[in-house]
């Protein structure tokens, strides 16, 4: 009875003292760990958990910043959204904005990123390579107001373009059906260096082994990126989708900038340029709809989500991973 008592009372006295010393050192180690990352975890959980539970909260209330009252309504500031019409269009344009956008981004940073492998050499290539990827870290906002005097339609450079070719004027930002596609040539010139820098470093990690059997072979250009670079490419190619897709469906800076002032207030003419991300803005800060706005952040959220798992689902089966 005594010799249970005292194993009882001292549960580690037949463990091992190499075992005793690793489970402590392990144990060192994650308080140690754990003690560091403490402080980005706290602001972590302060400033993107702590929100979006907030969030989640106030969308099926009635919730007024001015007031501490709120008033429960379930699923109703999400059968109000269904009833707008302005919703609906903004949900429109959103998936336009993605479908001609993201393939678009996809392919030209592909073919960029082909052309700085083949035809530059290493010096040229370097500086062509800062070019590219120069306009992704310019400030959205500063890039944004010179893209509006390009698209001026009385005396902008996109206009004096297409007047040296011999092409009509066009409105750009003031027309209904130009005014998202002059955003998306904005967003293209903007974010393409990024995903030209991604399909690069894929096709640096492609073995060269596998390039000089294929050459051996006889393949060499479409040929060589059929059957060797667009497959290897594969799992980077996934990436650039899914990271320009969740980018774009949530984009905002350039929309606001280059749709405001003149050209019918942000989100216009007519609704043309509202996508979803901007209209929570306006039904928060500008209508202090804090739990309309709430609702539809949580409805970007599940498309967003729903839109990865299909892209994760076509990857599974199409993607080669070596």
């Amino acid at each position: 009875m005594a010799q249970a008592r005292s194993v009882v009372q001292n549960p580690t006295q037949n463990i091992s003292p190499s075992r005793l010393a690793s489970w402590r050192a392990r144990v060192k180690t994650s308080v140690l760990g754990y003690g560091l990352i403490l402080p980005s975890l706290l602001v972590f959980l302060t400033f993107f958990y702590g929100p979006a539970i907030f969030l989640a909260y106030i969308a099926f209330f009635h919730w007024n910043i001015f007031s501490q009252a709120s008033t429960f309504v379930g699923f109703g500031n999400f059968i109000t959204l269904f009833h707008q019409p302005v919703f609906w269009q903004s949900l429109l344009n959103t998936a336009y904005y993605v479908i001609a956008l993201v393939p678009a981004t996809a392919l030209f940073a592909l073919a960029l990123a082909l052309l700085l492998r083949e035809g530059l050499s290493r010096r040229r290539g370097g500086i062509s390579r800062a070019f590219i990827f120069l306009p992704h870290v310019t400030p959205v906002v500063a890039t944004s107001i010179i893209w509006v005097w390009i698209f001026n339609p009385q005396f902008g450079l996109a206009n004096t373009v297409l007047h040296f070719f011999h092409l009509p004027a066009l409105n750009w930002l003031e027309s209904v059906r130009w005014a998202l596609p002059s955003v998306m040539i904005y967003t293209l010139w903007h974010s393409v260096g990024l995903y030209t820098v991604l399909f690069l470093a894929g096709l640096a990690s492609i073995p060269r082994s596998v390039i000089e059997a294929a050459t051996t072979d006889g393949a060499k250009g479409w040929r060589m990126f059929k059957r060797v670079f667009w497959p290897m490419l594969g799992p980077i190619t996934f990436f650039v989708i899914v990271l320009a897709s969740i980018n774009t469906m949530q984009t905002f800076s350039q929309i606001y900038t280059l749709t405001g002032g003149p050209h019918g207030g942000a989100g216009g003419p007519a609704f043309s340029t509202t996508t979803d991300s901007l209209l929570i803005y306006q039904t928060a800060f500008l209508y202090l709809h804090f739990s309309l706005a709430s609702a539809m952040s949580i409805i970007l959220f599940i498309l967003i989500m729903t839109l990865t798992l299909i892209q994760k689902w076509v990857a599974d089966r199409f993607v080669f991973y070596r």
